[in-house]
C-alpha cells in the first residue's frame, strides 16, 4: 500500500469517515486508526499521505477533540468535505423494535438521534465510535441491544437494520476537513477559499472586539468562531476561525494584520477551496 495514496480516519471500517474517505479520495486507500492522535500520527510519520478528520456537525456541534490536537499537530489543512449522515439502529438476526432496550453509538451519533431514541424508548449507551459499536454487537447474541452506524457498517458486521434514517433532523451533516503534511495553500482567484487560523488575544480590555474590528471594517466574511480553554487556566483562550477569502486578498491581508496587532499569537492551518455543499446550501436559503 502507497502511503501517499492512503487516507487515515479515526473509528473502524463502515464509520462515517471511513465513508467520506471513499466519496472524496475514491482512488485512494481508507485506513483506519483507533483514535484521533493515531490518525494525525499517521500522517506525522509518513505512513499515510491524507487524514479525514470530522470537525463539526449541524445537529451535535463540534467535535472538542480537534480543535486542541491541530494548533500542535504540525499539519494542515488541505480541504475540506461535507458528508449527510444517514443513521440506521441496527441489531443482530432475530431482534427487533419490540426485544432492544438500549442503543450503542459514539456521543456524537447519540446526541444526533436523541429525539429518536427516547421516543422508542431505547436508553444510549456511549461507545468509541459507530462502526466499532456494531463490530462489537455483531461479536454477541444479545437481542437487547442495539447499535447506531451507517448502513455500511451493517453490511460489513452482518446486522439487521431494524429503524432507518433515525436522526432527528433531515439537514444533519458532517464537516470534515483534510489533513497533510504538507502546506499546500489554494491559489488566489481561483474559485472560492477558506482560511483557517487560531488566535490567541492579548489579556487587555475589549482585546477581542478590536481583533475582530478588522474583519468587520474590510467586509471579510468569518463563517466560524470558537473558543476554548487552554492547559486548563480560564485566562488562556484560544479561538478558532474559519473566513472566507484568501489571505493574499488584500481586504483578508488587513483584516489579519489588525487580528495580529491585538492578538499575542495568530496561527494559519489551512487555506483551501471551500466545498461545493458550503455554497450549494447558502443558495437553498438565500
Amino acid at each position: 500500500m502507497s502511503a501517499k495514496k492512503s487516507i487515515v480516519y479515526q473509528g473502524e471500517p463502515g464509520a462515517n469517515s471511513h465513508i467520506a474517505c471513499a466519496e472524496a479520495f475514491p482512488g485512494w486507500t481508507p485506513v483506519a486508526k483507533p483514535t484521533f492522535e493515531d490518525a494525525f500520527a499517521a500522517v506525522i510519520e509518513g505512513s499515510a499521505g491524507l487524514a479525514m478528520i470530522p470537525v463539526e456537525n449541524s445537529v451535535a456541534g463540534r467535535v472538542a477533540d480537534i480543535h486542541h490536537l491541530m494548533p500542535t499537530s504540525g499539519l494542515n489543512i488541505v480541504g475540506e468535505f461535507f458528508l449527510p449522515i444517514q443513521h440506521q439502529l441496527m441489531a443482530v438476526k432475530g431482534a427487533t423494535l419490540a426485544t432492544v432496550k438500549s442503543a450503542y453509538s459514539h456521543p456524537q451519533a447519540l446526541g444526533q438521534c436523541r429525539v429518536t431514541l427516547r421516543k422508542l424508548g431505547l436508553e444510549p449507551r456511549i461507545a468509541a465510535d459507530t462502526a466499532g459499536a456494531a463490530r462489537r454487537l455483531a461479536e454477541t447474541t444479545d437481542m437487547t441491544r442495539a447499535a447506531i452506524a451507517s448502513k455500511l457498517a451493517a453490511e460489513i458486521y452482518g446486522l439487521d437494520i431494524i429503524a432507518k434514517d433515525i436522526a432527528d433532523e433531515d439537514h444533519n451533516t458532517t464537516r470534515f476537513i483534510i489533513l497533510s503534511k504538507e502546506p499546500d495553500w489554494a491559489p488566489k482567484g481561483n474559485g472560492p477559499v477558506v482560511t483557517t487560523f487560531v488566535f490567541k488575544v492579548r489579556n487587555v480590555p475589549a482585546a477581542l472586539y478590536k481583533a475582530l474590528g478588522g474583519f468587520a471594517t474590510n467586509s471579510v466574511n468569518m463563517t466560524k468562531l470558537e473558543s476554548y480553554q487552554l492547559e486548563g487556566e480560564f485566562v488562556a483562550t484560544q479561538f478558532y476561525a474559519d473566513v472566507e477569502g484568501h489571505p493574499d486578498d488584500a481586504n483578508v491581508r488587513l483584516a489579519l494584520e489588525e487580528l495580529a496587532f491585538f492578538s499575542a499569537e495568530v496561527k494559519i492551518l489551512g487555506v483551501y477551496h471551500g466545498a461545493p455543499y458550503r455554497y450549494a446550501e447558502r443558495k437553498k436559503q438565500s
